[in-house]
């Protein structure tokens, strides 16, 4: 009898997870535990690498891993599966690096301020269910922690991840396989988006751009801004005084400022779902702009007599930019387009902001102001944003991808002028989440945990 194939995972999960406080406390050790194991790993690569020129792997290194749980106490302490899940992350991340299509850089080493990350194989966690809101997780030498159910996992669970966040919460992600296909073609009108800085973005079949709310109110911005001082005024006396250790209040300090940033983390995010999700699933196509993130975020650099010219005013659109997330907008419209039978095409972003839109004449005299396209050739006058994002469709309808939807899409264009939609619809038709059915996950039911039981001993901390 031939082995079982194994699918892999193909969707995330995350929920809030609330340990006890000695729950917590054994995680940050945990925590700590995996950093310090990846740090020695990747430092025994190297050492073997520089010395004797060949490459360790995680199958070798685990050999060595044995022998250090029985002499070192504080490794033996963490579960073994977390350690395995190390070094496989490890080889994952060499395999990144030689991977000449990849991206990613060598791998780093891990910063003690860092934030702390144990994961697990799917098989070493068993979830159930015990209300519609709340489940019990049983990890390996830790016991049952609650979850809150924010939505139902709907698959089996590969790999999980316990992890905090900047202001020290703690999370649960499950890498998870739905074997769900891909949803057939929606029929729905295409639609290119020009993401922006001062409007985050603009539809290029609605007449009003969508604008993302403050992502801080006026008070807590008041707030950040003046314990960015007090972090300065308190980091220069520790330099001074305490040879750079940090003192108990300026610790205070770096939590609260975390704590602030953690929260508008949360609201950037879910704008950004709710944004992908209305474009994915109210369009048959989705055109966006091929941004090199990485590259319009550079810093400032000068030359000559005037070194890094103009930096704060660079460092401001800078930060503009990463705070409305478009490389975060792509990646989730790439994974939410099929769900809702939609396709996403990325075209070349250079010069869709000085070309018309209804002769396509580029000139970048067209661009009179921020805000205003006048058209040198054919005087047409638009929004400048909304001319991208119709530059953009047009773009996008004549490549391959886009050419196939022409030829089965049969409705009607939208007008030039576009319409406006709100950012949300208020109603909660067509439910986006998956049947409230919630599978045990990695091995059978805990015996204590049943259905229908919540523990009183376990407090849900704010």
């Amino acid at each position: 009898m031939g082995r079982r194939s194994v699918s892999s995972a193909d969707a995330g999960r995350k929920y809030r997870l609330y340990p006890t406080p000695a729950q917590a406390e054994r995680l940050q050790r945990w925590g700590h535990t995996c950093r310090a194991v990846w740090n020695l790993a990747l430092e025994q690569r190297i050492y073997v690498y520089r010395q004797r020129g060949r490459c360790l792997r995680a199958d070798e290194q685990c050999r060595y891993l044995t022998q250090a749980r029985r002499d070192l106490d504080w490794i033996g302490e963490l579960p073994s599966q977390a350690l395995q899940q190390i070094l496989r992350h490890l080889d994952r991340a060499y395999d990144n690096f030689w991977n000449m299509n990849h991206s990613a850089r060598f791998p780093r080493f891990k910063k003690r301020s860092a934030r702390l990350s144990i994961p697990l194989p799917g098989q070493a966690v068993r979830v159930a269910r015990v209300n519609q809101k709340w489940a019990l997780v049983r990890i390996p030498k830790l016991g049952e922690v609650k979850v809150r159910l924010s939505r139902v996992l709907g698959g089996e669970v590969r790999n999980a991840t316990v992890r905090t966040d900047a202001s020290g919460r703690w999370y649960i992600s499950f890498a998870v396989c739905t074997r769900n296909q891909a949803a057939p073609a929606n029929e729905l009108p295409p639609v290119g988006v020009d993401f922006g800085v001062k409007q985050s973005a603009f539809l290029s079949d609605e007449a009003l751009p969508r604008l993302m709310p403050p992502s801080l109110t006026v008070g807590e911005r008041r707030r950040l801004e003046g314990l960015e001082r007090r972090k300065a005024r308190q980091m220069r006396h520790a330099r001074r005084h305490r040879g750079g250790v940090y003192g108990t209040r300026l610790r205070r300090t770096l939590r609260e400022i975390a704590r602030i940033k953690a929260g508008q983390a949360r609201r950037r995010l879910d704008f950004t779902h709710k944004l992908t999700t209305d474009l994915a699933k109210n369009h048959g196509l989705v055109a966006v702009e091929d941004l090199r993130v990485k590259a319009m975020t550079k810093k400032a650099e000068g030359g000559g007599d005037a070194p890094r010219c103009h930096a704060s005013r660079k460092a401001g659109l800078n930060r503009g930019i990463l705070d409305n997330l478009p490389g975060e907008r792509r990646r989730q419209l790439a994974y939410k387009c099929p769900m809702y039978g939609s396709v996403l095409v990325a075209v070349e972003a250079a010069g869709t902001s000085q070309t018309c839109r209804v002769c396509h004449h580029r000139d970048p005299a067209s661009r009179s102001d921020r805000d205003t396209f006048r058209c040198t050739n054919c005087g047409h006058v638009d929004d400048a944003d909304h001319n991208a994002a119709a530059v953009t469709l047009h773009r996008a309808l004549r490549t391959p991808a886009g050419a196939a939807f022409a030829a089965g899409y049969r409705g009607e264009q939208h007008a030039p002028t576009g319409r406006t939609r709100p950012v949300m619809p208020g109603s909660r038709t067509g439910r986006t989440r998956e049947p409230l059915a919630f599978p045990i996950v990695g091995s059978e039911e805990s015996s204590q945990a049943t259905a229908g039981r919540m523990p009183t001993n376990i407090p849900v901390s704010s």
